[in-house]
């Protein structure tokens, strides 16, 4: 069973800079596409953040030149840089495999808040 355990959250001024991790027990991350999705309060998930086995990272629009998805193999671990934070990009961040796993499983989540 999969776990995903997201972390790094928090409040933040805006144009501020916060790192998120997200810890996984399997080989999950070293197989598949991974992603960062969020979802803000009453509105759907959306994947802001994608990186590709072997290919260059891609980005929504909205993130594109903020954000920087990673991956550290050895630790199972995929982190989210994000600079110039924005009001509008308060969420609850979440990673996982692109497209997500099949058992629709998603782990609790990291809360994001930027304040103006």
């Amino acid at each position: 069973q999969v776990q995903l355990v997201e972390s790094g959250g928090g409040l933040v001024q805006a144009g501020g800079s916060l790192t998120l991790s997200c810890a996984t027990s399997g080989s999950i991350f070293s197989n598949n596409a991974v992603g960062w999705y969020r979802q803000p309060p009453g509105k759907p998930r959306d994947l802001v953040a994608t990186l590709p086995r072997g290919s260059p990272a891609h980005y929504h629009y909205s993130v594109k030149g903020r954000f920087t998805i990673s991956r550290d193999i050895a630790k199972n671990t995929v982190y989210l840089q994000m600079n110039d934070l924005k009001p509008e990009d308060t969420a609850y961040y979440y990673c996982n495999k692109v497209p997500p796993v099949a058992s629709g499983y998603w782990g609790e989540g990291t809360l994001v808040t930027v304040s103006s």
